[in-house]
């Protein structure tokens, strides 16, 4: 600063475009400096907001991961300087196909749920709703005149579809 007669000892960033380059104040002269000092003067809030939302990853590029992730840099990549060939008239094949359906892992307990309900393991929501109403009817002591000789395989069909719905499958 003009007329100081300090040593200038502490350095205060020049502004935003200026990165790496500095003024040199005294310890007083740079506090003033500090206070007045604002990087994101003249920026709009829009501009303010996508500031802040880089800062969160350090303003690095960052790119999707996981099965979406691929497909994401599939189109991101998508032109190679090459011919598109959409009809594969060239033979070309396609560098990222698709990614296959995720399938549910089915435990014991619930591959055996469906046994009970003599389904096939991964059959749909109305299925195991439709196939747990027709038994839960067949095996009632009500519809059997009140013979309670099949009330435990009642028992086994009502545990079984809980378990089925616990785990989500209807």
């Amino acid at each position: 600063m003009k007329g100081c007669k300090s040593e200038a000892t502490y350095r205060a960033p020049k502004g935003r475009g200026k990165e790496g380059q500095f003024f040199w104040f005294c310890l007083d002269h740079v506090r003033e400096y500090n206070k007045s000092y604002n990087y994101f003067n003249g920026m709009s809030d829009d501009d303010v907001l996508a500031y802040q939302r880089d800062a969160i990853t350090g303003h690095r590029p960052t790119s999707p991961i996981g099965v979406r992730g691929r497909q994401a840099r599939a189109a991101r990549n998508a032109w190679t300087g090459m011919v598109d060939d959409t009809f594969g008239l060239f033979g070309g094949q396609d560098p990222h196909p698709a990614p296959e359906a995720e399938t549910r892992r089915i435990s014991a307990a619930d591959r055996h749920a469906f046994e009970i309900l003599g389904l096939e393991p991964g059959a749909s929501k109305e299925a195991i709703k439709s196939r747990y109403k027709t038994l839960v009817k067949r095996h009632h002591p009500d519809a059997n005149q009140g013979d309670r000789s099949s009330e435990d395989r009642l028992r086994s069909i009502i545990n079984a579809y809980n378990m089925l719905r616990r785990a989500g499958y209807c």
